[in-house]
């Protein structure tokens, strides 16, 4: 449910709906666009009184806030996924990341600008990074990416250096000026990474996750989760509402290609999801290229293909070396290709109205 404001409520008309929803054992949570202000009504009960949706507990509920001052219309929202809805914040929601490395010392996720996020899939030594950072800043990448902890299919596989990644991470970001991303796999590592990162980055294997969704959301640490790799976009919107409903509204979404019948591709990149993203939902919507195909002469096509589709940002692995990388080398580009992507990704991005931005 949905709770529209007139233009001229005040702090006391929207304290007034916010007490009658308590009343009921429901909560509201306000936003507050350019022409209207809403509120969004949570709670545990469907319109049966059962577990799992909201209104239940007064079937006229809606009929009582229509009737309070300055209130416009109340709608009921039949998605699942309330916070993450269109229904609830028509306009678009822009997440903003400190990066000393732009003018202004700010990156803006789900505006007219894209931005592209790139750097190594896994931190494995500081020269491997500090050679990566300083090339993908110089082409105009303005977030570095890069994995501390990692997870593997196979518990033999490269998982990180751990702390000592993200400290090289950090030292990085020194040195560069760039924002950090990097991923959290566990709720109690929440806080530490929270410490070095930008932006906490949750993996598709933890799209469903409630616990680490739960903690990220508490962090009100900007976050991106990445699609699960089976997921259908209400799980993928629901996951995304676990960190809102806690709090944190600084939510992007990541199409990191699902998993198919198809074999030619570790993933099949679903291009279709960033229009579709944007009629769903409110929150910015970024591609991991790298991910999404598993092969190198695959991503400079499919960034192009998703900045072309309203991508907000790209997230790409590059590496000096691929052919040696500890993990995922395969689909990594070397520094030139990464260099011959840039230029490219200028052109497509000014042919749709918008512009890449690099400092």
């Amino acid at each position: 449910m949905i709770v529209i404001m007139k233009a001229a409520s005040s702090d006391s008309d929207i304290a007034h709906v916010m007490k009658i929803l308590e009343n009921q054992g429901l909560s509201g949570h306000l936003s507050r666009g350019v022409e209207r202000t809403v509120i969004g009504v949570l709670g545990g009960v469907t319109p049966n009184g059962a577990p799992g949706s909201l209104g239940g507990l007064n079937p006229t509920l809606g009929e009582t806030l229509e009737a309070l001052p300055n209130v416009e219309s109340v709608i009921r929202v039949s998605k699942p996924y309330k916070l993450a809805s269109r229904e609830f914040h028509p306009e678009n929601t822009i997440v903003e990341v400190s990066a000393a490395c732009v003018e202004g010392g700010v990156v803006r996720i789900g505006g007219k600008e894209v931005v592209m996020m790139a750097g190594p899939c896994t931190v494995e030594s500081e020269k491997q990074l500090m050679t990566t950072a300083e090339a993908v800043r110089k082409q105009g990448a303005v977030i570095l990416r890069g994995g501390a902890f990692k997870p593997s299919t196979s518990p033999y596989g490269f998982r990180g250096l751990g702390e000592e990644g993200l400290k090289l991470l950090a030292k990085a970001r020194d040195e560069f000026g760039m924002a950090i991303i990097t991923e959290v796999m566990t709720p109690t590592d929440v806080a530490m990474v929270s410490e070095y990162a930008d932006i906490l980055q949750i993996g598709t294997r933890n799209m469903q996750n409630y616990m680490l969704l739960d903690e990220v959301g508490r962090s009100n640490r900007p976050a991106v989760l990445k699609r699960g790799m089976s997921s259908t976009f209400e799980e993928w919107l629901l996951a995304a509402e676990y960190i809102l409903s806690q709090g944190n509204r600084n939510v992007i979404l990541c199409e990191r290609g699902i998993r198919t019948f198809e074999k030619t591709t570790r993933n099949t990149m679903d291009i279709s999801a960033f229009p579709l993203t944007k009629i769903l939902s409110h929150l910015p919507i970024i591609s991991d290229p790298s991910q999404g195909t598993g092969r190198r002469d695959l991503v400079g096509p499919m960034s192009l293909a998703s900045v072309a589709a309203g991508a907000d940002a790209l997230l790409i692995e590059v590496h000096p070396n691929p052919d040696e990388a500890l993990k995922d080398g395969a689909q990594s580009l070397t520094i030139e290709q990464f260099s011959t992507l840039m230029p490219q990704l200028h052109a497509v991005a000014n042919a749709v109205g918008r512009t890449l931005i690099t400092g």
